[in-house]
């Protein structure tokens, strides 16, 4: 009997990011720019992201759509909303603690 394991690749292609979020490819090399999303460009100058990339992108869309803000507006609100998240983890952990 064989056996698989399922497993995350460690980073994804552009193309890959841009299929499974249905952006094209020039709107994420520009998220990229706007430091939306974290890409690293490899010695050919090809970008690669970060699995958890797809959920930042639906997090973007999602900002754009509901609240109709400008991509610079978003990069503040993503910081402001993973500020809070370390907040309340902080605050989660502290509670435990007394």
């Amino acid at each position: 009997m064989a056996e698989y394991l399922l497993v995350r690749p460690a980073r994804l292609s552009l193309d890959a990011v841009a299929a499974r979020s249905g952006l094209h490819p020039e709107l994420l090399r520009r998220f990229v720019a706007l430091s939306l999303v974290d890409g690293t460009a490899d010695s050919r100058g090809e970008l690669w992201f970060a699995p958890s990339a797809i959920a930042t992108l639906a997090r973007v869309q999602r900002l754009r759509a509901g609240l109709s803000l400008n991509y610079a507006a978003i990069g503040l609100v993503l910081d402001l909303l993973d500020r809070i998240d370390v907040l309340e983890a902080r605050v989660r952990s502290h509670r435990r603690w007394t």
